[in-house]
């Protein structure tokens, strides 16, 4: 084998058994790197002095090739004079009239790893660093694994709260949702207008065209007052016909008494089904916020209940606002 089939084997050996290693000829000119260095620059090293990219930090004071050779056995701490200026560690060994210097990396492994987009086919098979990689390779996919669970268990939260806080059949907020709402409300001392509306003639579609009717009739209701409120106020429906409003910042009569009349108004268009007209309207009663010296959430809809009740005695189909004469009448 001639000398230089020689070398070349021992370079392809070199390339296999430690990819990231540099071979430098006696004036420290870099004469061949492993495919991993290769790597990690993307300009040829071939040729270039060791000392212009690499900066030896340990030992110091070490510049020359003959105090390289000097050092062989030893530990050394390096790293790339330019950018990313990755820590390596490493070791050198004096073959002939080559100097070879096996490098691996220090505590940069992680950096590098990311950095580079190595791979485990990188590293020598039997390089520490391969279990490393395994290793951050499968926290990666548990980590991911617990973000996409905890994704989905907050997506599970969210549509339980939402059920839980949802008329299913209106999509409306249900009693219990309009019951936190009207405690907060009322503790943080709210200008508001509690609104309850009750179905007239609703219990005639449901024993007439049947409970598929009725469900129409109320989800055309969910429509309606969707329509008449804006997006901070809260529509709940409270019970089979019932539904109550908490109307955000409205307090004066006359503007809920037009609240009331366009939404009574649109409740009595009749509702087709299946060939059928479901009539309907409503009685709403009205209690505000600004009326109590201190308003709790059962008397406001003890009162606005009052005033429901006092618009169905009075014929059905309006609004009734809670005041003083009623408040005399049934306190």
């Amino acid at each position: 084998m001639t000398k230089h089939a020689t070398i070349d084997a021992q370079r392809r050996a070199f390339d296999i058994l430690c990819p990231l290693h540099v071979e430098m000829d006696g004036q420290g000119i870099i004469q061949h790197v492993g495919p991993t260095m290769a790597k990690l620059r993307h300009e040829s090293l071939i040729g270039l002095p060791f000392w212009h990219e690499f900066e030896l930090i340990r030992p110091k004071k070490i510049l020359t090739v003959r105090q390289v050779k000097d050092i062989a056995g030893q530990r050394l701490h390096l790293r790339f004079r330019n950018t990313p200026k990755t820590p390596l560690k490493g070791e050198v060994a004096v073959a002939g009239e080559a100097i070879v210097c096996n490098l691996s990396f220090a505590f940069g492994l992680v950096d590098a790893v990311r950095n580079y987009g190595l791979t485990s086919g990188d590293f020598a098979s039997t390089d520490l660093a391969i279990e490393m990689l395994y290793l951050m390779e499968a926290k990666s996919a548990a980590l991911e694994e617990v973000l996409e669970l905890t994704k989905r268990l907050r997506t599970a939260e969210k549509e339980a709260q939402q059920l839980a806080s949802t008329d299913q059949l209106t999509g409306l907020a249900n009693r219990r949702a309009m019951s936190h709402v009207l405690l907060n409300w009322v503790q943080t001392r709210r200008a508001f207008a509690c609104m309850h509306l009750d179905l007239d003639y609703f219990k005639a579609v449901n024993d007439t065209y049947g409970h598929a009717a009725g469900d129409k009739v109320l989800q055309r209701v969910a429509d309606v007052l969707n329509s008449e409120t804006r997006q901070n106020d809260i529509v709940a429906r409270v019970g089979g016909d019932e539904f109550v409003l908490l109307l955000d910042g409205i307090t004066d009569q006359p503007t809920l008494d037009r609240v009331a009349e366009r939404i009574i108004e649109k409740l009595e268009v009749p509702v087709a089904y299946e060939g059928q007209l479901c009539q309907i309207s409503g009685s709403a009663g009205t209690t505000v916020s600004t009326r109590y010296p201190k308003p709790s959430p059962d008397t406001m809809l003890n009162d606005a209940d009052i005033a429901l009740y006092a618009s169905k005695e009075a014929g059905r189909g309006r609004h009734t606002f809670f005041d003083d004469q009623l408040a005399l009448t049934t306190h």
